[in-house]
């Protein structure tokens, strides 16, 4: 064993792997977080919506995650998060909306920087 090895109680390796399933869960949620975004652009598309961007909408997101907060995680960082998962729900939906565009019909592609 290691020395760092050496040094990882039961306990401490016990809760490295309620973190370890919880990263699992939370990248499971973003990908369906993800799938939704796919399948708001495809309505936003279907109702004849140009604009990709809503920001009354990220308003909306980013306030209910605020009152949702009880902590310990500070607001700024949580809303910092959020910014970044709407940021990247946009570029997802640009992207899907040029592939339709396009014409191409095999599922939705990765954003650029992904």
């Amino acid at each position: 064993m290691s020395a760092r090895g050496a040094q990882v109680s039961a306990e401490l390796a016990r809760l490295r792997a309620e973190i370890d399933e919880l990263d699992r869960r939370i990248v499971a949620l973003i990908n369906e977080r993800a799938e939704l975004t796919v399948a708001v652009g495809h309505e936003k598309a279907a109702i004849g919506r140009r604009a990709i961007r809503d920001r009354e909408r990220e308003r909306e997101v980013l306030l209910r995650v605020s009152m949702a907060n009880a902590g310990p995680v500070p607001q700024g960082d949580l809303l910092a998060i959020y910014r970044r998962l709407i940021a990247s729900a946009r570029a997802l939906e640009a992207v899907e909306r040029d592939r339709l565009r396009r014409g191409e019909d095999d599922g939705p592609s990765e954003p650029p920087g992904a």
